[in-house]
This record gives C-alpha cells, sequence and structure tokens, in this order.
C-alpha cells in the first residue's frame, strides 16, 4: 500500500520534461527521435510551423503546420512563439502556448528544432535538457546530404557552411552525442531522457509530500 501512495504522489507533483534535440541538417537527428518515440510515446511532440513547403508525404497539422510567410509574421509579432528562426531561407517556430500547457500538467515536450531555436527555447524554458546530435565528421555529413538526392550542390555547401556555424554553438547544450554508430547514439539520448525525469527540478514539492506521509505515520 505504501508503495502505491509514493507513486500517486509521484505522478501528482511532476512537472513535464522539455527535450531539447537539435543537429546539423543530416547528422540523423530525426532517426533518433523517432527511435526515442517509439520507446516512449507518452512524448507530447512540439510541432513547429514554417513557411517551407512540405516535402514527401509530410502532412500539416502532423509534421509541421505550415503556414504563409504573412501568417507566421502575423503569429510571430503577436508573442506565439516560442522561439522562432530563419533557416535556409524559410522560417520556423514553436507555438508557445500548447508547451506550457502540456509541462504544467506533467507531460514531456520534445522538441526537434534547429540550433538558433534551440537556444531561444532555453532562454523561456531553462530548466529543460538540451542536446547536440554530432556527425563524426564533414566528409560524412556530406556524404550523408548527397545520399539524400533532394539537394543542389549548391545547397549542400550551403547547409555545410551552416553546419561549422552550429558546432560552433554545440557548447552551450548540456549534451553532446556523435552520430557514429546509430545504435550508440541512440542509447546515450535514452540514457539522457532517462536519467532527466528523475531530477528535483521537475518534481517541486515532492520531498515535502514524502515527507508529509512520514509525519503523519508517526
Amino acid at each position: 500500500m505504501a508503495a502505491t501512495s509514493a507513486r500517486s504522489i509521484d505522478k501528482t507533483r511532476c512537472l513535464g520534461l522539455c527535450l531539447v534535440i537539435s543537429a546539423p541538417s543530416g547528422a540523423g537527428k530525426s532517426t533518433l527521435v523517432e527511435r526515442l518515440r517509439a520507446e516512449f510515446p507518452h512524448f507530447a511532440y512540439s510541432i513547429s510551423c514554417t513557411t517551407r513547403a512540405p516535402r514527401g508525404e509530410e502532412k500539416d497539422g502532423v509534421d509541421y503546420h505550415f503556414l504563409t510567410r504573412e501568417e507566421f509574421t502575423a503569429r510571430r509579432e503577436a508573442g506565439c512563439f516560442a522561439e522562432w528562426a530563419e533557416v535556409h531561407g524559410n522560417l520556423y517556430g514553436t507555438p508557445k502556448g500548447p508547451v506550457e500547457e502540456h509541462l504544467a500538467s506533467g507531460r514531456d515536450v520534445l522538441f526537434d528544432i534547429d540550433v538558433q531555436g534551440a537556444l531561444q527555447v532555453k532562454s523561456v524554458f531553462p530548466q529543460g535538457l538540451f542536446v547536440f546530435i554530432q556527425p563524426p565528421s564533414r566528409q560524412e555529413l556530406e556524404r550523408r546530404l548527397r545520399g539524400r538526392g533532394t539537394d543542389s550542390d549548391e545547397a549542400i555547401a550551403k547547409r555545410l557552411g551552416n553546419a561549422l556555424g552550429e558546432l560552433r554553438q554545440s557548447g552551450q547544450f548540456d549534451y553532446l552525442i556523435v552520430n557514429d554508430d546509430l545504435d550508440t547514439a541512440a542509447d546515450e539520448l535514452r540514457a539522457i531522457y532517462v536519467a532527466g525525469r528523475t531530477r528535483t527540478a521537475n518534481r517541486p514539492g515532492l520531498l515535502d509530500a514524502l515527507l508529509a506521509q512520514w509525519e503523519s505515520a508517526k
């Protein structure tokens, strides 16, 4: 019975966790995020807004909220975004309201966003966990980008140039994962998340509640 009571207190007094994952384009971030979500389907995924066109089978409201540049600008000026950035000529932003609601209700939120956006989120939700996924080398990153077959030589050169700037900012993240071996990188990301859920900051009032249980049992 005591164990049941402790679990009940734990669930009702936990705040949601912000897990923010960023990487240069082509570093394999999406695959790692998919693996994490497959194991932990309870995540409230942060669906970003963007002005870029859908790719492949991407769906509005599922992969992104696809907006015109005018719609995006209006929402930005109204203060609706926790972060926003212009990447490769397109605007991206994360709606702030849904994130705050999820965290307050105790649900973890996963952010899969670019480096500029991640650092803005850090200023709004500093209690989050910030993870940067690194490619093992410039050569491997270029090979992956070319292997996608979706970008021109000019676009690939731009992405590689942006990757260097993003790597220079990676020291501002809490954790760095080198995605050389996919299984190893996935294990490291899982470990970061599982450990993060037990942080004191995510369990405000839990210690007082447990102490109160002990005092009432005297």
